[in-house]
């Protein structure tokens, strides 16, 4: 067993790090340091953080890991990481692992015997929890539901859950999923946060009939937060 101290930049480390989910600037100091001293950067799209690293004026080597080159890319990075150098994970926005495939990697680096080090920061989830009005004490997270196979059955399943619900959905999807979602579960509460920390920021709350029934054309990242189940008002 390895015994680090955490956050020190110690060779043979995978860290986990957390960029912006829109404004550049709300990435942190630690990150940038992180980012600036690894060996390498493993990114989901190489194009959209290079955005960041020139902002930041970041020269460290980037090589792309996500969904189709992870079983490929995740040994050539054990390897690297064997031999003493330090890789940090990037997501295109926000926390890496948060539906991606990143998760694999830490996997991989936990059963190699890899230190793995987190490097908190955004997250779409809990900007969209923290300004919808919901009850963010316990909520639960489903990441993108199901296009088809399966969509119904897991709306079905989530439809007595008490706690609040955080989805991500793209804008071409959003109004078939409003409709789905307010069949299984009635006419709950919901907050759509759009481009969170962005210029266009927009968060629309109401229930899910009059934000469905809106004639509009949605545009950019949106996360849904929806009411959990209120039995009371199902029994009355």
């Amino acid at each position: 067993m390895r015994n680090e101290e955490r956050g020190s930049l110690d060779q043979g480390t995978l860290y986990i790090v957390s960029t912006p989910i829109g404004n550049l600037g709300d990435v942190t100091q630690r990150a940038v340091e992180i980012l600036s001293t690894v060996s390498l950067i493993a990114a989901e799209d190489t194009r959209r953080t290079r955005i960041l690293l020139n902002r930041y004026e970041i020269q460290t080597p980037l090589s792309s890991y996500n969904s189709y080159n992870k079983f490929k890319k995740g040994p050539l990075f054990m390897g690297r990481l064997k031999k003493g150098e330090s890789i940090a994970l990037v997501s295109d926005a926000g926390t890496p692992g948060v539906s991606d495939p990143h998760y694999h990697l830490v996997q991989l680096a936990i059963y190699e015997g890899v230190f793995v080090n987190a490097v908190p920061g955004p997250s779409a989830l809990l900007a969209a929890l923290t300004v919808s009005g919901l009850p963010m004490d316990k909520f639960v997270f489903e990441g993108f539901l199901p296009r088809k196979k399966g969509r119904a059955t897991r709306l079905e399943n989530l439809a007595e859950e008490k706690r609040t619900l955080v989805i991500f959905e793209s804008p071409n999807r959003i109004q078939k999923t409003l409709k789905d979602i307010l069949k299984a579960f009635g006419n709950r509460q919901v907050a759509i946060a759009r481009e969170l920390t962005k210029i266009h920021e927009e968060v629309i709350r109401g229930n899910l009939q009059d934000i469905g029934n809106q004639d509009r054309k949605w545009k950019g990242e949106l996360t849904l937060v929806i009411g959990g189940s209120d039995e009371k008002k199902r029994k009355h």
